[in-house]
């Protein structure tokens, strides 16, 4: 017994390490989002003088209000759009035999283990030739491209697991394709829904290099990623309002992963077991 009660010690404080080394940086920008003095010598752990001005700062010179619009407006298109467009994908890569459908599955692998620095240059000379250079659309279009490959690569297991009997029994009783596809079909795939759309959603919020070379110097359309660098100068940085800013990204990711917490454990492991 006391062997086996050093080893639970000692896993509880490797634990408690682990924990401290991986949460400290959270509790170090919070701590200093809420402190007048941060990023002055001799800043301690917790705030030494309590204030809200970096957040009023942020929010209302800093143009933080404008860049959360942006960014809510390309992440809600961007996961809307890819999740549309990959669940129907996926529905015909799994459900239809078409030539070239091995091929196409195989290139949909292929552009997922293509770095996306290497996609940069192709990716904006696309959009320049599409005029949307500067705009959300342009960004949107490219964020959605982003998520594709990963959405239908992975909504394909889904749709495949989904026996075929009840997609007959559906039709035996009357029902339609879309109406099947509504009733049977969406429901038993929708945790791989959210699983991609988590996926989708933290792409189009946290994305950097896409952004700034798409979106330029036009300022008024840019995205929270983008916006936070305007605090960050060439001899000094305004560390009260960077981590201020970095605090109001976290809140949505944070609020959004407490909304599908449910369906994207289920969605992780689904088809694990068999049965």
């Amino acid at each position: 017994m006391t062997r086996r009660t050093r080893l639970a010690a000692l896993k509880a404080v490797l634990v408690a390490a682990l924990l401290a080394f991986t949460l400290f940086p959270a509790f170090w920008m919070l701590s200093s989002a809420f402190d007048a003095r941060a990023g002055a010598a001799g800043q301690g752990l917790l705030p030494q003088e309590f204030t809200l001005a970096n957040f009023e700062y942020v929010l209302t010179e800093g143009g933080f209000d404008v860049f959360l619009r942006n960014s809510a407006i390309v992440a809600l298109v961007t996961v809307l759009a890819s999740a549309v467009l990959a669940l129907l994908a996926s529905v015909a890569v799994a459900r239809f035999r078409f030539r070239f459908r091995t091929a196409m599955l195989l290139m949909i692998l292929i552009v997922q283990m293509v770095p996306l620095e290497a996609l940069v240059i192709p990716l904006f000379v696309q959009v320049r030739d599409l005029q949307l250079l500067n705009t959300l659309l342009g960004l949107v279009i490219v964020y959605v491209a982003l998520s594709l490959p990963f959405g239908i690569w992975m909504l394909r297991g889904f749709v495949a697991a989904v026996p075929k009997e009840l997609e007959e029994a559906a039709y035996l009783d009357g029902a339609s394709w879309g109406r099947m596809f509504r009733s049977v079909l969406l429901p038993l795939v929708m945790p791989g829904l959210v699983a991609t759309s988590v996926f989708s959603f933290i792409t189009a919020w946290n994305e950097f290099i896409f952004a700034m070379t798409l979106l330029g110097g036009a300022t008024e359309n840019y995205t929270v990623a983008i916006g936070l660098k305007q605090f960050f100068g060439e001899h000094s940085n305004d560390w009260g309002s960077i981590m201020a800013a970095s605090t109001i990204i976290t809140i949505p990711v944070m609020v959004f992963f407490v909304l599908v917490q449910r369906k994207l454990a289920s969605g992780l492991v689904a088809g694990a077991v068999k049965g």
